[in-house]
């Protein structure tokens, strides 16, 4: 397994930014090479992606979900890998974004010599892809609000109040409601993350 990780700031709210990672049926919209991802049920998805002439499908499994903090997965099937994208509310409209993956190159990429830097490549491109959907919509496609613990402290997702289920372009409330905004994490590969406190300053203030 490989480690890569990418950033980028994007112009919007925190809960703007997370609210459009659960929406995984959008992701074709700004992911290069993924076809397809249904979403079976809270915790699960299936995914149909292709690299080069290669078409891959497999399911994943949300280990972790926090409003505005994070969304984890792991693969079930198909290409092993697993990944978290954190939230970092940077001012009251910006936020930092950063993926990191644990990946099997050989599982995703035949053929290429250098299969850790196709996919690094790809992720980088799908960040900052993800930052011109965003910010030119300037409002989440949808939302889902609940909670999703890590393995090992509950199994049932947890809903509190003001928790949506996930939902469509037509069902989401509009931009200006007030969501929580919880403190962010910082990935750290092969162990729990710490949950530092307070905002992050953005670069050049």
């Amino acid at each position: 397994m490989s480690t890569m990780a990418a950033t980028v700031d994007v112009d919007v709210p925190v809960h703007t930014a997370y609210n459009q990672w659960t929406q995984f049926e959008t992701f074709p919209q700004f992911m290069e090479g993924v076809e397809a991802v249904q979403q079976i049920d809270d915790r699960h998805t299936h995914w149909r992606i292709h690299v080069g002439p290669s078409t891959r499908e497999f399911d994943a499994t949300i280990t972790e979900q926090h409003p505005d903090e994070r969304v984890a997965w792991k693969s079930d099937s198909g290409p092993r890998h697993a990944g978290v994208i954190t939230f970092h509310r940077l001012d009251d409209t910006h936020t930092r974004v950063t993926a990191q993956m644990d990946v099997d190159p050989e599982g995703f990429v035949e053929n290429v010599a250098d299969k850790l830097g196709v996919l690094e490549h790809r992720v980088d491109r799908d960040m900052k892809r993800f930052k011109e959907f965003i910010e030119s919509r300037g409002s989440e496609t949808g939302a889902w609000r609940g909670d999703i613990p890590r393995p090992g402290a509950g199994d049932m997702p947890r809903q509190g109040p003001g928790d949506m289920p996930r939902q469509g372009m037509g069902d989401m409330p509009r931009p200006g409601s007030e969501m929580p905004r919880p403190g962010g994490e910082m990935p750290r590969p092969g162990g729990d993350i710490p949950r530092p406190g307070g905002d992050i300053p953005r670069p050049g203030i």
